[in-house]
């Protein structure tokens, strides 16, 4: 059986994702080919895939949804990659006509060769690509759109930046891609050294979040929605689709009453999608899940009491 990602296997069987590819942005500020700008550009995303997700959740907060579009791909991907249907949640591409996503790719890059990954910022102008990093997606929507949105929150605050980006880059490794690595794994030791790792920063999240509300004490940063996306996906996929099976969310006190705070904000549970979520990792990943059988479960009480607001 082919790995998943072969381009992106090393030979001892860890998981090496590949860089975003598209790196442009959009500014306030006449800096860049890309002004910003209500009605030019489109968000081409997946509910499955969590990357996607976090731009959709940004797009949200920051109140954007009049101002960037919004397409969603099938969560069924097949060889050819991404691809727009009519279906429970997601379109055919009424902007540009795509009917795969390979497509957006192909005109910004006629020679792009490599993987063709959600989220895609798309120009309506110039007709190209501006960017595939969600990473710049997000931090795009929280900074250069504040003409057109009445939305003033800030979750890249000029006073936590560097603790923001250092521990973004902790749940990044360790958690984020930490689950990829551990799923995605070719070898008995790859995958061990992944899972340790990952339950590991799970342990350390679940210590910090034992004193304050939010990683960062009071205020909701964009490293809670990047920690949100695995942490809502772990016990409905990851824990057993991924072998990433030493716990479950559930049974970290701390955490699972933190997702379930974070999971109750304004607008945030209309963006979890878990039919696509799950359809889209046990019916994609064939060399993982070879029957295409989704599961039924699990069960899960995200909209109970979670008394955070207390620390």
């Amino acid at each position: 059986m082919q790995a998943q990602f072969p381009q992106e296997q090393t030979v001892d069987g860890h998981y090496d994702r590949q860089e975003d590819e598209f790196r442009d942005w959009v500014t306030d500020d006449g800096s860049s080919d890309y002004p910003s700008a209500k009605g030019r550009y489109h968000l081409y995303v997946s509910w499955a895939c969590p990357w996607a997700h976090r731009t959709i959740i940004v797009r949200s907060l920051r109140q954007l949804e009049h101002v960037v579009g919004m397409t969603v791909v099938d969560p069924i991907r097949d060889d050819r990659g991404w691809a727009f249907r009519e279906g429970p949640g997601h379109t055919i591409d009424s902007l540009n006509g795509f009917k795969l996503l390979s497509e957006a790719y192909k005109a910004t890059d006629p020679n792009f060769q490599s993987r063709v990954t959600v989220p895609v910022l798309w120009d309506s102008e110039t007709k190209n690509i501006v960017s595939n990093s969600d990473d710049d997606i997000m931090r795009m929507f929280n900074q250069v759109f504040h003409p057109f949105t009445k939305s003033s929150i800030d979750l890249y605050p000029r006073d936590l930046r560097q603790e923001i980006d250092e521990l973004n880059a902790f749940i990044y490794e360790k958690v984020n891609n930490g689950v990829y690595r551990a799923g995605f794994a070719t070898s008995q030791d790859a995958y061990e050294q992944s899972v340790t790792e990952l339950f590991d920063a799970l342990d350390h999240l679940e210590n910090r979040l034992s004193t304050q509300r939010y990683v960062f004490g009071q205020r909701i940063t964009e490293t809670d929605w990047r920690l949100f996306v695995t942490l809502i996906r772990f016990d409905a996929v990851y824990h057993g689709h991924f072998k990433c099976n030493i716990r479950r969310i559930v049974d970290y006190p701390n955490l699972f009453e933190y997702l379930k705070d974070l999971y109750q904000q304004e607008g945030i549970n209309t963006t979890v999608k878990f039919d696509h979520i799950k359809r889209h990792y046990y019916m994609t990943h064939d060399d993982i899940n070879p029957t295409g059988v989704v599961p039924l479960g699990p069960t899960q009480d995200l909209l109970s009491l979670h008394g955070r607001e207390r620390l």
